[in-house]
């Protein structure tokens, strides 16, 4: 995708919240049954974090957008979050914790299968010897669609549609895609590029990393994971 830029910058940040996915909930329940601390990787504007800070849980972050950081820090408990800066999959805070977690798949953020792996070393470096860390990732369905390029229509209005338009390349596993919503008022494009992987190619990253799957389910209320799941949170913990 010729021109774009990865960070999530400030037009990103100031409207990041406007469409939860409405599990957030369901994930911070999840997410606090595994201990008493926590990191998290691409904190973001706290959607997670502040809710599982108030669930009791003492929760760290890294980040690497300061605009997504600024947003946070102005929701109520967001300047008690302490933050580092920095890429996920190197950044350290110099702790561990009972619990690493990335969720709303994005490990696909990173942009090589080299830095997927570093996530999971990096995770596996803050994690107390009992600790788990928890990926949350959409399963890749584009390897099938035609000419692996395919628009889905994600609103149709009276006032606006909005489209997602997609191309992905199979041999780097790369999708580039843009969420293009056309109105009255003009249209506004969102685009994103992601690095898609099946759950085997992250048991593998696992292994590198030192870590073994314990556990997954296709959500955050523990169901099974079976063959027409569309997402899968997976639990790691330290190898044996």
């Amino acid at each position: 995708m010729k021109g774009f830029n990865p960070s999530f910058g400030l037009e990103t940040a100031q409207n990041y919240d406007n469409s939860p996915r409405g599990d957030e909930d369901d994930t911070v329940r999840f997410l606090a049954a595994f201990g008493k601390s926590a990191l998290e990787f691409a904190v973001g504007t706290g959607r997670v974090a502040l809710p599982l800070a108030q669930a009791g849980v003492a929760v760290d972050g890294i980040e690497l957008s300061p605009h997504m950081v600024a947003r946070m820090r102005e929701k109520p408990g967001g300047e008690d979050i302490p933050v580092t800066m920095g890429d996920m999959s190197q950044a350290g805070t110099g702790r561990t914790y009972d619990l690493v977690y990335l969720v709303y798949n994005t490990i696909t953020n990173l942009l090589t299968q080299d830095d997927q792996v570093r996530c999971f070393e990096n995770a596996a470096r803050h994690l107390t010897p009992d600790g788990v860390f928890v990926v949350e990732c959409g399963l890749p369905s584009w390897v099938a669609r035609p000419r692996h390029q395919f628009i889905d229509v994600e609103a149709v209005e009276v006032d606006h549609v909005r489209l997602d338009v997609n191309r992905f390349d199979p041999s780097t596993q790369i999708l580039d895609e843009n969420h293009v919503r056309i109105s009255a008022d003009g249209i506004r494009f969102g685009p994103i590029k992601t690095r898609q992987a099946y759950p085997s190619e992250f048991d593998l990253m696992a292994r590198i990393a030192g870590l073994r799957l314990r556990a997954r389910h296709s959500g955050w209320n523990g169901e099974s994971f079976v063959a027409d799941s569309t997402r899968h949170v997976s639990v790691y913990e330290r190898a044996a």
